[in-house]
Order: C-alpha cells, then structure tokens, then sequence
C-alpha cells in the first residue's frame, strides 16, 4: 500500500520540510475521518458466551472446599496455588475449567497447553454447531465454518498453546520450543488484521504471527544449534482491522500493552526475554515499554508506524531498542507524526530517535522481515540467542553494537 504522491525516504532520514509532514499527517486524519466502513469487524457472539460460562463456573468452584484464585489474581497467587496441588487435582482444573486455567498467567505451561488443547475442542465444537445452523446468515455461517477449522488446527498433537480465548474475533498464543527450560524467549508481537482466523496461513506462510513465530525459531536453532530458546506467536490483544482510525490511534495498543506487560510477567523461570514487534505491533510494544519487567532485555521493531515516544528515551525503558525497516516497506509513507491522537510518533528509524538501526537487507516490502535469507531474520536471531556481537547494523559499520559487553552476548 502506498499513500498517492509521496516516495519512500532512505531508512534513517525524511528528507521533507517538518510543516510539510505535518500537513500530510493531517490529511492522512481527514482522510480516515471522512472514511467509513474500514473497521467495522464481525465479533462472534458464541467465543463470548462460552469465556463468561467458563468465568462463572469458576468463580463458583472449590478444590477441596477451598475457594480459587480468582481469574486476574497476581501470577505469584497463581503459581502458589497450583504449587499446591498434586498431578491430579491440576488435571481435573484444566479439563474442568480449560478456558480459565488455560489463560491463567502463574499456571505451569504444560498444564495451560493441555487445558487449552480442551478449551480448543470446545469452541470447535459450538463453531461447527453454528456453520449448520439455519437461523444464522450465510455469512455468520460461513465464519463460524472458517473458525471452527481454525480451532481444529490449532488442537492437533503437538502443538503449545500458551492461550486461548474465542471471545470476539479470538486471542491466541502459540510457543515453540521448551518454554520452562529457555534461557532466552522470544515473543513475537504483531500487527493489524491479526485475530484466530489470520493467526496461521497457509499461503504467504510468513505474514502471520506462526510463520514468523516458526521461521524465527528455525533461525534460532539453525544460528546456534545448542541454546536452549523458546519462541512464542502472541495474538493475544485485539488487533485493528485494515488501516483505518483504529490503526492511527493507540487505542487498541494501549489494552495490548497491559497483556504484553502480563505475558513478559508471567513467563516461567528467569530467561531474558527479547519482543520482535511488527508493524502496528510496535506501536504496542511501545506504550508497553515503560512498564514491562527488566528481564525484557531488548526491544526490536520491523516497519514501525512508530511507538507513541519522540525518542528511545522518551519510552523509559532499560531495554535496548533496535530498528530495521525495507527500503520498499509502504509504512515510510506514513507521516511519522501524532496530531490530536492520531499517528503514532517520531520514525523509530530516524537518527534523532536513537534506536540501534538493523539491516535488513533482502527483506521484501511491509511483510519480508521474517523470510529465511534476509537480514532482518538473520539479525532477529543473533539478538535472540544473544550474539549481539555479530548483529550487522544497517549502516555498515558496528554503530548499532557499540555499548553491548561481551556478557551481554556471544
């Protein structure tokens, strides 16, 4: 996608006049104010009601006449109660109440794995029910088919889901690799249009969060063979829906950056934690910043609308900031600007932002960062096994390396 009239800048510079951005940046607002209909998103009734039957119940349930944590209790009551019980009484939770258990930050992830593997059934099972329903439209019908195969999917042996929620248009996360064992995760924060349905693809594999999820952890495995990493596909925030307002606001990034914040939290063990943010992921990553836990370690950013901050020091975080962004990527058009709420910033890419600037060469346009043999993946997974040393920089030189010790790295 490209905005009528404007050419791409060089990563690094925006060569036009600060009164000419800020008119484009204006009238990218007009245009989206005076547009209807790009966001308007069908939200599933069934996901709703099946996530409040499953809070209900167990609000109302007791282990052995002791009450439960309640389902937002701080991860540390989480892991104490279930550090409490026995293989038993933790299997008879998570087939009981799968749809809790299995979003349950503090829980032990094999037992969210398997929770969620039942919760998955489930909604499968409703879906399926509605695609036959008569009373439905064609449409609704034909959604509920598509997220009933969906549901299927991701219920296959084998698979980590690390949650699960069929509430609206559905959140989902997804972990490869031996998440308690990892000395370094990587979580995988995407864009807009992100929801159960576009959280895999079978086509353009490596535009959703499992593809990148998946090439980014073979990346990982290929680069350094004996480290012990875990990569997670996360979906777990309502992403927005084409680029309209929802895009060009932080309103949707700011109830992702509160789960981001939870998730990073919640991890098991002490592993360092590296975000690979994409897009309107960014823009999440960045609100979040300010509060996520100082096991975040680094921050990395691939065509960014930028992240609600005028500079790496404006996000208040202890983490390091690395930037990349393709010459072709459309999201250069995009004024780097906020005016009256809308836009999202500073160019992370700028010079004046302060970011750690990665190649990324071989990438292709907005969705490339993640194909094998680029430089974009090639660097993701130096900086998430930690061999910051031989990250290569986007300007050829070892600028984006300096003030990284050897302890921090290879």
């Amino acid at each position: 996608m490209n905005l009528p009239g404007l050419a791409h800048s060089p990563v690094g510079a925006d060569p036009r006049p600060a009164a000419l951005r800020t008119l484009l940046a204006l009238a990218v607002v007009f245009i989206m104010l005076a547009t209807t209909g790009w966001t308007a998103v069908h939200r599933p009734d069934a996901g709703t009601s099946l996530r409040a039957a499953a809070l209900a119940s167990w609000a109302a349930a007791r282990m052995d006449g002791r009450p439960l944590p309640a389902a937002d209790a701080p991860v540390r009551t989480v892991a104490r109660f279930f550090a409490g019980l026995d293989g038993a009484q933790r299997a008879r939770l998570a087939e009981g109440h799968p749809l809790v258990v299995g979003n349950l930050d503090g829980a032990p992830a094999a037992l969210r794995y398997r929770a969620n593997l039942r919760g998955l059934e489930q909604a499968e099972r409703v879906e399926d029910a509605r695609s036959r329903d008569v009373s439905l439209t064609p449409a609704d019908r034909a959604t509920a088919g598509r997220r009933a195969h969906r549901f299927a999917s991701l219920a296959e042996p084998g698979r980590q889901i690390l949650a699960f929620d069929p509430t609206g248009n559905g959140r989902v996360a997804e972990v490869f690799g031996d998440l308690d064992r990892a000395e370094r995760i990587s979580v995988v924060v995407p864009g807009v249009d992100t929801d159960v349905l576009t959280f895999e693809r079978t086509t353009r594999r490596l535009t959703a969060p499992v593809g990148m999820a998946q090439s980014l952890y073979e990346a990982q495995r290929a680069q350094a063979p004996g480290s012990r990493t875990a990569v997670i596909a996360w979906a777990g925030y309502t992403a927005p829906t084409g680029v309209g307002m929802d895009a060009a606001t932080g309103r949707m990034a700011v109830d992702g950056a509160v789960r981001l914040e939870a998730l990073t939290a919640a991890l098991p063990g002490d592993a360092d934690v590296a975000l690979f943010c994409h897009s309107y992921g960014s823009v999440v990553c960045g609100v979040a910043a300010h509060a996520l836990p100082q096991r975040v370690t680094d921050v990395v950013v691939a065509g960014s609308p930028g992240m609600r901050a005028e500079s790496v020091a404006g996000l208040h975080t202890s983490a390091r900031v690395w930037a990349t962004r393709d010459a072709g990527d459309w999201i250069a058009d995009v004024p780097h600007l906020e005016v009256g709420g809308v836009g999202h910033g500073a160019d992370p890419v700028s010079p004046e932002f302060g970011s750690r600037l990665l190649s990324s060469a071989g990438a292709k346009l907005h969705t490339g960062y993640f194909e094998p043999g680029t430089g974009s993946l090639d660097n993701f997974a130096k900086i998430g096994t930690g061999a910051f040393g031989s990250v290569v920089c986007a300007t050829g030189d070892a600028a984006c390396r300096r003030g990284i010790s050897v302890t921090d790295g290879d």
